[in-house]
């Protein structure tokens, strides 16, 4: 088998026909597919948080209904507050973007209602260069629960008990 004379081949390489179309979309899908991933990422994590703070609200008002006899109405309070931040802590939440407030007044007596919100803010991007970037979205959850109309040692009439 012979070869084919050397000009055949310099004129072959200068046609265009052999080159693949549409190469230059790559760069452009890998971006799509980064900036997809990224987005799903962020998704979770507010899908998780929104689980923190569910969970977080609701201990705050079971400690707060929970509090022994003899406390009173601010150190309730505060031990609910404590009860919400351990528990965002507890499932690897930063207690400096958490907040646990009290909706409405709230006593520590038989029927009384209690209602406590955590709100925590969720990065935009968590990305380890990136992490402070944006401020991020605020993810809320609200639990409420009546003080046991039985207790012992609590102030009030037992008037949401039917006889």
């Amino acid at each position: 088998m012979s070869r084919p004379p050397r000009r055949y081949l310099i004129e072959r390489s200068r046609d265009e026909s052999g080159q693949v179309a549409g190469i230059e979309i790559l760069p452009f899908g890998v971006l799509v597919f980064v900036v997809g991933v990224l987005f799903l990422a962020q998704v979770w994590g507010v899908v998780e948080a929104r689980s923190s703070v569910t969970s977080a609200s609701r201990e705050a008002a079971r400690a707060f209904v929970e509090t022994p006899a003899g406390f009173t109405d601010s150190q309730a309070l505060a031990g609910a507050r404590q009860a919400g931040l351990r528990s965002m802590s507890d499932q690897g939440r930063s207690p400096e973007r958490t907040t646990v407030a009290a909706v409405g007044p709230v006593s520590l007596r038989r029927c009384a209602r209690v209602t406590f919100e955590v709100s925590y803010r969720v990065p935009v991007l968590n990305l380890p260069l990136l992490s402070g970037l944006l401020d991020g979205m605020v993810v809320r959850s609200r639990h409420s629960e009546i003080v046991d109309p039985l207790r012992d040692g609590l102030e009030g009439e037992a008037f949401c008990v039917n006889p």
